[in-house]
């Protein structure tokens, strides 16, 4: 059996001593002893003397960049070391870590702890829209359910309560499936219609896969697959391999993660927030080092300002 290497809060201080030590681990992990310049592609590179304005410039271009360039880290004025701190509080942290607590940790203000998470999530941010082929997609035995997050009516304040109802009134529509032993894929939504759940099915899951569901009727008609339910509203939770008990477990810890670490996910941010959960979930198994090789991977090409996301 392999056993996960899990780096302690103090083997990762002892890896990264200073701002140097952090600089030069990236460095190795993007270029690997081979620098390229990320602006024209370029390996004449020159080392700038006390690495001002930047510790590198280009021959060709003439253009000065740093391992922050053309990744979420480039207009970042924090250091390395902390933003790797920030990924290992984020994937050591099973329910996650709210901003507040990110703060104090990293001695920054709380605005600024909410914008480097955001970004982070950024990274880790599955592109649902996008078409996926058939070697993307889940294959044998899955799981399918729909959740609500939010508030209760009942606790909104009277101004905000919508008066429509209980249950699900006012609560943001969360779809996810769960393969069999393996891994989550989840959606913000914006109903529990029959085209939205298929249609959510037929990009993340292989034709003629089993697919188990309860007895909701949205999911009524998947005639592309081996389509088995379990009947919850007569009690039923287990019909000999139907059940849902799965992608529920994972359903439980986002909702766990929501009230007591969170206590709230905007509608606006709610994607960012659920596929931070589903993230750490399909890296169970990665080493600490191995999760933030990889979210450090998923930062480039990407950029997101603190105005796009507040505005």
């Amino acid at each position: 059996m392999n056993i996960i290497k899990i780096v302690s809060i103090y083997d990762f201080f002892q890896k990264f001593p200073d701002e140097e030590a952090a600089r030069l681990y990236l460095e190795k992990k993007r270029w690997n002893d081979s620098i390229v310049c990320p602006h024209c592609g370029s390996h004449k590179v020159s080392e700038c003397k006390n690495h001002k304005p930047m510790p590198y410039r280009c021959k060709e271009c003439r253009k000065h960049f740093s391992v922050r360039t053309g990744t979420v880290l480039e207009e970042s004025r924090l250091p390395l070391k902390k933003w790797l701190l920030a990924i290992y509080m984020m994937t050591s942290s099973r329910k996650g870590i709210p901003s507040t607590q990110m703060a104090k940790e990293l001695g920054i203000t709380q605005k600024s702890a909410w914008f480097l998470a955001q970004r982070i999530r950024e990274a880790w941010l599955n592109k649902q829209t996008e078409e996926s082929s058939d070697s993307d997609k889940l294959d044998g035995e899955v799981e399918v359910d729909e959740t609500f997050i939010g508030g209760k009516e009942s606790n909104k304040h009277s101004k905000k309560k919508l008066r429509q109802g209980r249950g699900s009134v006012g609560k943001a529509v969360v779809i996810g499936i769960k393969q069999r032993n393996g891994e989550v894929v989840v959606k913000h939504a914006p109903d529990v219609t029959a085209k939205t759940l298929h249609g959510f099915i037929e990009d993340n899951v292989v034709v003629g896969a089993t697919v188990y569901t309860d007895d909701f009727k949205s999911y009524r008609g998947l005639n592309k697959y081996n389509h088995l339910s379990v009947n919850h509203s007569v009690g039923e939770y287990v019909n000999q391999k139907a059940y849902t008990n799965g992608i529920e477990s994972f359903w439980a810890l986002l909702k766990r993660g929501y009230y007591g670490i969170y206590h709230f996910m905007s509608s606006k941010h709610l994607e960012r927030y659920i596929q931070e959960f589903a993230f750490r979930h399909n890296t169970a198994s990665w080493e600490t080092m191995n999760f933030i090789d990889r979210t450090f991977e998923m930062m480039y090409g990407k950029h997101i300002s603190y105005k796009e996301l507040t505005n």
